[in-house]
């Protein structure tokens, strides 16, 4: 039984993992720790590790937080090679980005309907530069990113940012998710209702502060969002 709630006037995703297919770092990663002179499996070590730092921008704009994460390994490359680099990541995220195939549809669907709909992402500069390209760009209406609210998930202003955005309520959204970040417990914090996206490749999804424990609602896949608005009568 799914709790009830308002009636939902909008529903906001999470991007990587949630539109996207389980996000993994490719090979172009590595060339980029090479370039910059630093072992890949250290350099990828810290990029986790500050990932929440560089995601809020309290390293800088990129070029900093990119030098600064390379320094924690004792290099200093020219800046040049950082400038590089800060530039090659777009692209390089970019192709380890996949949307789930059902992504367009299902968006359609939720516009179809009138909800409205936004993208909120704990994210580095990458997501902002890329996301515009993507089919489900002209599908969003509101894109908050953690890099410009200056706040990580859970933290409520990224949330909230979303709702202004919107002109709605958070009694009035649904917030999907696969869990990263601590994301769910977020948006139900502020009073939105979280569903967790389960999808079965998201096992071995590149992600920080996952949900392990939660044990709210859950969908196998993005269109199941659009069955649990039909079959729950206080959502549609």
């Amino acid at each position: 039984m799914y709790p009830a709630v308002s009636r939902p006037r909008a529903v906001l995703f999470d991007f990587f993992g949630t539109l996207t297919r389980a996000v993994r770092r490719g090979p172009d990663h590595a060339r980029i720790a090479r370039s910059l002179g630093v072992d890949v499996d250290e350099y990828f070590a810290v990029l986790d590790r500050t990932f929440y730092q560089r995601a809020c921008g309290r390293l800088g704009p990129p070029a900093s937080a990119l030098r600064h994460v390379v320094r924690e390994l004792g290099a200093d490359p020219s800046e040049a090679a950082i400038a590089d680099a800060v530039a090659a990541r777009v692209g390089v995220v970019r192709r380890d980005t996949v949307l789930r195939p059902e992504a367009v549809r299902v968006l359609t669907e939720l516009r179809q309907r009138g909800l409205r709909t936004a993208v909120v992402s704990d994210c580095w500069y990458e997501l902002p530069a890329f996301l515009p390209d993507l089919p489900v760009a002209p599908l969003l209406e509101a894109y908050v990113y953690s890099l410009d609210v200056g706040h990580c998930k859970p933290h409520p202003a990224m949330y909230l940012q979303a709702c202004i955005r919107l002109r709605v309520d958070p009694d009035e959204c649904l917030y999907v998710g696969d869990g990263g970040s601590r994301e769910l417990v977020g948006a139900q914090d502020v009073g939105m209702w979280a569903v967790r996206l389960a999808a079965p490749d998201l096992v071995d999804h590149l992600v920080f502060n996952g949900s392990a424990d939660w044990t709210g609602p859950a969908v196998p896949t993005l269109t199941d969002v659009i069955a649990l608005l039909d079959r729950s009568p206080v959502l549609v």
